[in-house]
């Protein structure tokens, strides 16, 4: 009898080779696995993309204003630059005759049903398919997934919402992108997400250059035990006054108020929260944390983390204590067996695609010593997360003392824990962090108070009165940026949770990428600025371009078509005429803006000033900022270069500016002449240029 094979097609190597031992297909073959019926190969992320304009004619492989708008009527498609070897391998298996079906392994959401039906239709493929649905690639849940595939007809909807999101973004990025870059005579990248985040920062600038600071004085009294606080006062007189009257006076309890409260434990980690936290904890980037989390994944110690819930299935509840205990014992302070509250975590109906990120059973078995160190301290956090998530609430007692004196009321208030619970737990991993964090969330936490009764007399108290300043908006991090995104919307459409929110859980870190690359944004310490190129486009581009709300209305239409509720015909119908009407709306720069985005200064561009994001370029001596009132310069013979036995080249500086560090394996020693390996990392403070070495444990250059 023949043999015959189904293949299963995956998105990544690593996720493939899981797929493989799970299914036997043991038999490595040049780009794929064979055996026990099965064929395993996979995609290298996008194989198949959207041709390039010039695929629609020779009139469209210049950039040409008069061309515009751009709008296919038959859309073309091209193999992804370096992918074709594999793409020919895909369509060799699809075409081989003992083979039956094939199934979609990609990963289950959106764009990875695009990625394998681009890949399906391009290689002209007719055989039947299934779909492979799982969270985490663990080997008990390869089987149950395989176990229970469903037709792929069944994700046509979402094919449809996924291919009308990648054509609408290829309209108004390719002709928007062309259109401004024309007009203004440099290359402006316009984007449907990637400008209304960059209107976020540009906003968020703005606000702190017009925020005028002013002082503020609040009057306080000392009780011994505790101290109180008055009201706000604008007025250093006032201030100063109500100091006279109390110094030295008796301050008297008008009232208590107790209450006891509850600290709910926070909800499991969804890609966002998890972003947002590993930035302000350990200081990672969104694109850092992603890569980090999808690496775990693919070793099959973290659950699928491009997700946007925050919650587990009913069907999770019955093994929930287990893991809970079992990933637990992997934090060095957990001593004793848990508790667990499934309760808090489980909710079916706010699952969408894919449950909140969790370690899988791997994690509490496996030995994590030899993981990356980056890794290793997102997947501790992920743990300690799901640990204080069903832990018992933190539960204390607030207290408000109203105080009199000299005439004026004060205010104390104070807390007093009744129940540690999830607190305690978090608070002991935050202890164990190299770096300590920035203050909470929430701040910081009132003391307890003495037993005050309402009467109870303190003589002779000291006043003093504090001054302070009103702050501006703070900068934008990563992790406040990755959250404005996620809410952009909210205030327009109030209650609408698809009508919100810039990109997707996994498009976000991207488009923060994409902002830094093109120089519109730059990374300052942990503060993300808006360039001056940045501003700049921000002021040209009209409101519709950068607003949340087109987004937000795309993201809400391509619901209706996941849900078989809009026609992709009639979603691009929409698209195309607000492209039309872009590029009929804009056909001169405004006068204002003529010479906004005029050439750079002589000299090649080699990176973005890190002090105030402006181009730096090369000159005879050195790399120096093209910002008229910037100073930030790298001498190409500066002394700690040569002490080293090298001379900043061009390379090393654009490095430098667009990492922040370099590793060399033969800097000269100056006692012995011997060479070493470290790594160079440039620091910009204060007005201040410095470099420092580091080196890992061993005493070996750091990656």
């Amino acid at each position: 009898m023949k043999t015959t094979y189904r293949l299963a097609l995956a998105e990544k190597p690593s996720v493939a080779q899981s797929i493989a031992a799970v299914l036997e297909a043991t038999d490595r073959k040049d780009g794929f696995f064979i055996g026990n019926g099965w064929i395993v190969s996979w995609c290298c992320g996008h194989l198949v993309e959207l041709a390039a304009p010039g695929a629609y004619g020779e009139e469209y492989k210049r950039w040409n204003r008069a061309a515009l708008p751009i709008l296919p009527e038959t859309w073309k498609y091209a193999a992804s630059e370096g992918k074709k070897k594999q793409l020919d391998i895909l369509r060799s298996l699809m075409s081989r005759a003992d083979v039956t079906a094939v199934v979609n392994a990609c990963d289950a959401g959106r764009e990875g049903e695009l990625i394998f039906r681009l890949v399906y239709n391009y290689c002209k493929c007719k055989k039947p398919v299934q779909r492979l649905w799982i969270s985490s690639l663990e080997d008990v849940a390869i089987r149950e997934g395989f176990a229970g595939l469903r037709p792929g007809a069944d994700y046509d909807s979402l094919y449809r919402a996924a291919l009308c999101r990648a054509r609408a973004d290829w309209l108004v990025g390719i002709n928007a992108t062309r259109l401004f870059s024309c007009l203004y005579g440099s290359t402006l990248n316009v984007g449907r997400v990637q400008s209304p985040t960059l209107a976020l920062l540009v906003q968020r600038e703005a606000a702190i250059a017009a925020f005028t600071s002013e002082p503020f004085y609040t009057p306080h009294i000392d009780c011994g035990v505790f101290a109180a606080s008055g009201e706000r006062l604008p007025d250093r007189e006032a201030a100063e006054s109500v100091l006279a009257a109390c110094d030295g006076r008796s301050a008297s309890v008008l009232s208590v108020e107790k209450a006891e409260k509850t600290a709910a434990p926070p909800k499991l980690f969804d890609l966002t929260s998890l972003q947002r936290e590993a930035n302000r904890l350990l200081g990672f980037t969104a694109r850092q944390t992603l890569d980090y989390a999808q690496s775990l994944y693919e070793k099959k110690l973290l659950t699928y983390p491009r997700t946007d819930s925050r919650y587990l299935t009913e069907g999770m509840a019955a093994g929930l204590e287990k893991l809970v205990n079992l990933a637990a014992m992997r934090l060095p302070f957990i001593k004793v067996p848990l508790s667990v509250n499934a309760g808090a975590v489980i909710d079916g109906k706010r699952v969408t695609d894919h449950h909140a990120i969790i370690p899988t059973a791997n994690a509490g078995k496996s030995d994590l010593a030899a993981l990356p160190s980056g890794e290793r301290e997102v997947l501790n956090m992920v743990i300690a997360r799901l640990v204080c998530a069903t832990a018992p609430a933190h539960t204390f007692e607030a207290v408000t003392a109203i105080m009199e004196c000299g005439g004026h009321r004060f205010t104390a208030k104070g807390r007093t824990v009744l129940v540690d619970g999830w607190k305690a737990i978090d608070a002991a991993f935050r202890a164990g962090l190299k770096n300590k964090p920035d203050a909470d969330e929430d701040g910081e936490e009132d003391s307890a108070l003495p037993d005050l009764t309402e009467g109870r007399a303190f003589p002779s108290v000291t006043a003093s009165v504090r001054e302070g300043k009103t702050k501006p908006p703070a900068r934008f991090t990563e992790g406040t940026l990755l959250r404005a995104m996620e809410t952009a919307g909210a205030e327009d459409f109030p209650g609408d949770a698809e009508r919100k929110g810039l990109g997707t859980p996994a498009t976000r870190a991207g488009v923060i990428e994409k902002l830094i690359k093109g120089g519109f944004a730059v990374r300052l310490k942990k503060q993300l600025v808006p360039t001056e190129k940045g501003t700049g486009l921000i002021a040209i581009l009209p409101e519709d371009i950068k607003s949340p709300l087109l987004t937000a209305d795309w993201e809400q239409k391509l619901k209706l078509v996941e849900n078989n509720a809009l026609s992709d015909a009639d979603f691009m119908a929409g698209i195309a005429a607000l492209t039309k009407g872009l590029v009929a709306a804009n056909t001169a720069p405004p006068a204002e803006y003529a010479s906004l985005f005029a050439a750079p200064p002589k000299g090649s561009v080699i990176g973005k000033c890190p002090r105030c994001g402006a181009d730096v370029t090369e000159e005879a001596k050195g790399f120096f900022c093209s910002g008229r009132a910037c100073k930030f310069a790298l001498w190409k013979d500066s002394r700690f270069w040569a002490a080293k036995g090298k001379k900043l080249d061009k390379k090393t500086a654009a490095a430098l500016l667009s990492e922040g560090r370099v590793s060399f394996s033969d800097l000269k020693s100056e006692k012995t002449g011997k060479t070493y390996a470290a790594t160079v990392v440039l620091t910009d403070a204060d007005g201040k240029t410095e470099f420092k070495l580091e080196f890992d444990n061993n005493g070996r250059k750091i990656a």
